[in-house]
């Protein structure tokens, strides 16, 4: 169980992983999340699934090794078995007719943006689809992600490939009349995204991942504030209406162990090197 049948590495520190776990494919929808644990020793730690194949029993997982547990995970080599992988949790994504959808994937999270886009373009909505990278070396699933796409835009912060930045993105809202706007990506780019779609008053689902420890509401952990109530994205959410988001306050709570964990990736570095 939780054996790695397929590793890939899409673009550097980005891995993609298909692994056998069939009660959890078989129960996986788009917007899902699954909790990973690699050794006794580790920290629990949330993906967003990028795909499900109920044939095969496998759920996909694309992933950047930032922290000291995504790395090691992308030491992982086929046929290696993960310890834990608890889901699906969370709430999934609403798929419904909405006529012409924007999606916006930013980095890592085109991959479960496509699960999402796939799955409303099959219902024939429209699907306007956005993804965007640093540098054009990071992008990602943009074949996969235009194949499901009626019109598909590239962006880059350097403007090395597509458009540079997301101001561009004005246009399309001008130029369509959009029903439903989906962002995921780092917090920066949700909070842009949301400020961008909030005077044409177009309903904006973000994707949250803040910090979680059981992902089962009991820690508070992920807590995050929503239209001034506080929701808990790992059992409320983790998709919520970007224009009530207090993206200041997430923000801050998402730094609250930046010191932590730079100091535990350059401690995991310095062991893998040997020093």
């Amino acid at each position: 169980m939780n054996k790695i049948l397929v590793k890939k590495e899409l673009a550097a520190k980005i891995k993609l992983f298909d692994i056998h776990a069939p009660e959890i494919a078989a129960k996986t929808k788009p917007g899902h999340f699954v909790v990973l644990r690699i050794s006794e020793r580790g920290e629990r730690f949330p993906l967003t699934i990028a795909g499900a194949d109920t044939s095969e029993g496998t759920i996909r997982l694309v992933f950047n090794e930032v922290g000291k547990s995504t790395r090691e995970l992308g030491c992982f080599s086929e046929g290696d078995e993960i310890l834990d992988v608890v889901g699906p949790l969370g709430n999934p994504c609403e798929i419904d007719s909405f006529g012409n959808v924007l999606c916006i994937g930013g980095g890592v999270f085109a991959a479960p943006l496509h699960f999402v886009a796939s799955a409303l373009h099959r219902i024939g909505n429209n699907v306007i689809t956005v993804i965007g990278a640093r540098i054009s070396d990071l992008l990602i699933f943009e074949d996969e992600l235009e194949s499901v796409s009626d019109e598909f835009h590239i962006s880059t912060d350097d403007g090395s490939k597509g458009h540079k930045g997301l101001t561009f993105v004005k246009e399309i809202l001008d130029q369509n009349s959009i029903g439903r706007a989906i962002a995921m990506g780092p917090v920066a780019m949700l909070k842009a995204v949301s400020e961008i779609t909030k005077p044409y008053g177009i309903k904006t689902m973000v994707t949250l991942t803040p910090l979680m420890v059981d992902a089962t509401g009991m820690c508070g952990c992920c807590r995050v504030s929503v239209g001034g109530e506080t929701k808990f994205a790992c059992v409320d959410g983790p998709e919520f209406d970007g224009h009530q988001v207090d993206w200041e306050l997430l923000t801050s709570r998402m730094r609250t162990y930046l010191t932590d964990e730079r100091t535990a990736s350059l401690f995991y570095e310095r062991l893998g090197r040997g020093d």
